[in-house]
């Protein structure tokens, strides 16, 4: 080969072209893949398609993991041409480095470092299989997948314009990320509902990501063909390798543009950026614990407590109006931001009322501060919009950060150590960040210069206020938590609709998609965005399942894409009247968020019972007053438009970020392993039923760890959960019982969700829920109680379990009517039966004799006279055990437990219940309930009443 680089005082060695680099890498990298394919399909067919739920031939083709590193020789091969492949992998990303580097640029080397950790953490998956290690295997993964993005876009942005280069990346990035939605659903159809060759179509989507992946790297040859590499004699010339390359004009032009990005200035804007947005996600983080903590109250009053007023520090922006303080806020931005952090420093305050209090006071100087921000800038158009978007992505983050905690956050002040806090860590970050803006405040305001631009403030201040407050309150009580959407649309099985793993991804992919379209203010205001968010919204409300999920995520993009819009206009007004009203708007609909389930305890209840729709109505009718209130025409000077791209650049990487992390801690929390119940040894069950106050205990601590850890211990096989609905506002838009299924491996249905205007009921089952239906029982009067009807797949023969929370003592038409609807649906099932039920009677009440004797059930223990709310009862199975145990200051209530077993004569009308007590003495041990329960028992749980488990025979 010769070269016009030659010299005459050269002598070369040997010659190559670049290309050949990434023929080589290509060509081993395929080979090694499906080399593997073939022998292990060859060699080990049926064992390498079978999984550990089918095999052949509801499964008929391999995975890449199955045919790659399982069997030999098929592994040792594919290893052999992966370590051949990594020499050519190494001198690909050194070769792109070196044609892409120039000395102002850090992302050239950065895209580099970046590549030489994606190729080690493929080592890492490829040689440790996850026989040999599952935990490092998956860590290598998972990092090998998270650097892909960074590459594939790095590679996009910095590689040589070559059009037909560019087109092809552009193709094989959006196949390969394309690829990942079918391939996740296949695989939770797989490993969730256990679809019989779900994983065959997965892996063919698996495979088709090798693919992608290695065609993506083996573009490169397109922008080595100017390249060639040589050896030289070492005493001929120093060296021994010499790389030249020639960059095309048009490259040149587009690094300097870029070039700017990646002065101490872009970094400094990046640093404040990432600022900003955690403090974003601090004052989110302490406006949804608001709510929270004053719901203690009124939960142990049984109605208004007084309390609720501590919501009104809201409206502390109304301060604003005082040109004095406002001056005051405007100059001190960080350290307002410091004091606010005393709402994350809460949690070291044991006494309930104290800590509301000191929340209170973070919540109100967070929001001040917040507010004074967006108005110090409503003249400079780059910053107003930073910092809109800046708070919408920390929405976002709270959004990751409560999926990655089971949707608690773990800086609210109702966490600690104990039950999975991170309150001091939150506080730390808090405290760095204030500090980094006291700093900024005293520099030049990140370095970035924009330049005022007056406007003339038009429109109505009322509608701007309405349209503001209103999608604040849409935003708190519909999108502070991945899976309210999904909880609000939940149906019985089978056909429950969407799950909160992994569909709450999807949700923060809507969320990002609503911010990403924020800047496009002419889709954003229009009347069609506005009719189909309104339409939107009602599919929400109006269809269960699918239907309504689908709504919800238009819904979802439809509010984000307001947020930016919305605070441009309201902070063009007078900040006291704006804000006050503004701020009342979102108090107001807090409190018609509470009233339409809890009108039975409040005043004029009657006139909002079960009335979400009223709520939604007026919501989406006052975000339409914002949206036609006349919005400020900015002339934009071409600074300001270079700060809108900076911060809008910033923001769709952000946005990349978050949904990644979404994707990720959905993958990390699916379930791998298969529910089984603890003695199917004996073929028994023990089912209990708990009120558990929304998972707040009685010192105002989220309760879920403390409750996994005694439903762990009572070995309990089937448990019937009330007051449990905590997707609301007032609860924290939480939902505990995602962490109770994953931990302790069991199958769960929620029951019927916020919109159905109930306190909630819940079961969690070692055993498969065949179908389940969520009752409403008739409530003329009081408060609408739920039930769910659920058959079990329990070691092959179905039981139907009912779970049920009915009335209050006061409403005594409202019980018997709910009485006589569950003893027709108990009466009417040909199944074994067991009731857990919460029923407000005495044993000599009628109602208990409806429930028992219209119901075809007989009640676990009749000489048990000392029992008001909770009840067990059943039919078809043997009675073997029953125990009561305290509530260990978890809630008020006791658990009630029964442990009954499979019996072959399930008839009705020749099974005869057992009714023979006997000593514990007599009782196999596999049959008995757990010893640490007794005398002084574990944690505050103990037998109590009768102080020890009844058993009979």
């Amino acid at each position: 080969m010769s070269s016009k680089y030659d010299s005459p005082d050269d002598i070369v060695v040997a010659k190559l072209n670049a290309q050949w680099i990434s023929y080589s890498h290509t060509l081993f990298a395929y080979v090694a893949f499906f080399s593997a394919l073939v022998i292990g399909c060859w060699t080990h067919y049926y064992q390498i398609v079978k999984n550990e739920h089918w095999g052949y031939p509801e499964e008929w083709f391999p995975s890449v993991s199955a045919a790659t590193g399982d069997w030999y020789p098929a592994r040792s091969i594919f290893q052999i041409f992966i370590a051949v492949a990594a020499g050519p992998r190494f001198l690909l990303i050194y070769l792109f480095y070196l044609i892409t580097d120039n000395p102002n640029q850090i992302y050239p080397k950065i895209h580099a470092i970046i590549g030489v950790i994606r190729a080690f953490s493929c080592g890492g998956w490829v040689y440790i299989t996850s026989s040999d290690d599952h935990y490092v295997h998956d860590i290598a993964m998972i990092i090998y997948l998270v650097t892909t993005l960074p590459w594939m876009l790095g590679t996009l942005a910095i590689s040589p314009d070559n059009k037909q280069a560019l087109k092809w990346r552009k193709l094989t990035v959006m196949a390969f990320f394309g690829t990942l939605v079918p391939m996740f659903y296949f695989f939770i159809q797989h490993k969730v509902h256990r679809v019989a060759g779900a994983y065959t179509i997965y892996a063919f989507f698996e495979w088709s990501l090798i693919l992608y992946d290695i065609a993506f790297d083996a573009l490169s040859l397109f922008d080595f063909s100017s390249i060639e590499l040589r050896i030289v004699n070492i005493n001929s010339k120093k060296g021994i390798i010499n790389v030249t390359a020639e960059k095309s004009k048009k490259f040149k032009e587009f690094s300097r543009k870029i070039e700017p990005m990646f002065e101490i200035s872009f970094w400094s804007n990046l640093r404040g950026f990432v600022v900003d947005t955690y403090l974003a996600f601090i004052y989110w983080s302490m406006l949804t614990s608001l709510a929270l903590t004053i719901w203690y109250f009124p939960l142990w009053y049984m109605g208004i407590s007084g309390f609720e007023a501590f919501l009104l520090v809201t409206t502390a922006p109304t301060l604003l109006g005082i040109a004095f303080i406002r001056k005051l806020v405007n100059l001190n931005h960080g350290v307002f931001h410091l004091l606010s952090l005393v709402g994350i420093a809460a949690y070291l305050l044991i006494d309930p009322v104290q800590r509301l209090t000191v929340v209170s006071i973070g919540v109100a100087i967070a929001t001040l501060t917040w507010t004074s921000i967006w108005i110090e800038n409503n003249n400079s158009v780059g910053q107003l919009e930073r910092y809109a978007l800046t708070w919408g992505l920390g929405l976002i983050l709270s959004n990751v950060v409560k999926m990655a905690w089971w949707t608690n956050n773990p800086i609210w002040p109702i966490m600690h150590k104990e039950n999975g806090g991170w309150n001091h860590i939150g506080l730390f970050f808090g405290v760095l960040a204030s500090l980094d803006v006291m700093l900024r405040k005293n520099g030049d305001k990140m370095q970035i210069n924009y330049h005022e631009q007056l406007t003339t403030v038009s429109g109505s201040w009322f509608m701007a206020a309405s349209g503001f407050g209103s999608l604040l309150f849409a935003l708190h009580s519909l999108l502070t938590d991945s899976s309210t959407i999904i909880r609000w649309v939940h149906d019985g099985y089978p056909n429950t609709g969407p799950l909160p793993i992994p569909w709450g991804a999807v949700t923060i992919v809507a969320m990002s998609l609503g911010l990403f379209l924020s800047p496009y203010k002419k889709i954003v205001i229009s009347q069609h965005w506005y009719v189909i968010g309104c339409v939107s919204c009602a599919c929400m409300y109006y269809y269960p399942g699918w239907n309504g999920y689908y709504g919800g995520l238009v819904l979802t993009v439809y509010l984000m894409s307001l947020v930016p819009t919305f605070i441009g206009i309201v902070v063009q007004h007078p900040p006291g009247r704006t804000f006050l009203t503004a701020m009342m708007i979102y108090n107001i609909f807090c409190l018609a968020h509470v009233w339409v389930v809890a009108y039975a305890f409040v005043p004029a209840g009657e006139y909002m019972r079960e009335h979400t729709d009223y709520v939604l109505f007026a919501m989406m009718v006052l975000i339409g007053l914002g949206i036609r209130n006349p919005s400020t025409n900015y002339k934009f000077k071409h600074l300001q438009l270079n700060a809108l791209h900076s911060n809008r650049s910033l923001t769709r990487g952000g946005l990349a970020i978050m949904t990644l992390l979404g994707f990720l801690v959905s993958f990390s929390r699916l379930p791998f392993e298969t529910p089984t119940p603890y003695h199917p040894e004996h073929k028994i069950f023990t089912a209990g039923i708990w009120t558990i106050h929304f998972a707040l205990d009685n010192d105002m601590w989220a309760s879920e760890v403390r409750m996994r850890d005694v439903i762990k211990e009572l070995e309990l096989d089937v448990i019937g959960l009330l007051e449990s609905d905590t997707s609301r506002i007032i609860m924290g838009n939480r939902d505990f019982t995602q962490f109770l299924a994953e931990d302790l491996n069991m199958y769960s249905d929620y029951g019927p969700g916020p919109s159905k205007h109930t306190w909630g009921c819940a079961i969690l089952s070692k055993f498969p829920i065949l179908t389940s239906k969520h009752y409403l029982l008739p409530s003329p009067v009081g408060e609408l109680a739920c039930a769910i009807h659920a058959t079990l797949d329990v070691y092959g023969q179905e039981v139907d379990v009912i779970v049920s929370h009915n009335g209050q003592e006061e409403d005594e038409i409202d019980r018997k009517l709910q009485t006589e609807e569950l003893a027709r649906i108990m009466r009417e099932s040909k199944n074994p039966f067991v009731f857990l039920g919460y029923v407000v009677t005495t044993t000599a009440d009628e109602i208990y004799s409806m429930l028992i004797n219209d119901g075809n059930i007989y009640d676990i223990d009749e000489t048990d006279y000392d029992r008001w709310c909770e009840y067990i009862a059943y039919r078809g199975v043997k009675r073997i055990g029953y125990a009561r145990v305290s509530h260990g200051r978890i809630t008020d209530t006791e658990i009630q437990l029964g442990k009954f077993q499979i019996v072959e004569d399930n008839n009705p009308e020749t099974w005869q219940a057992s009714d023979k007590r006997v000593e514990e003495s007599k009782v196999d041990k596999g049959l008995r309930f757990p010893e640490q329960f007794k005398g002084e028992g574990v944690r505050g749980h103990r037998y109590h009443v009768f102080d020890e488990p009844r058993y009979y025979n």
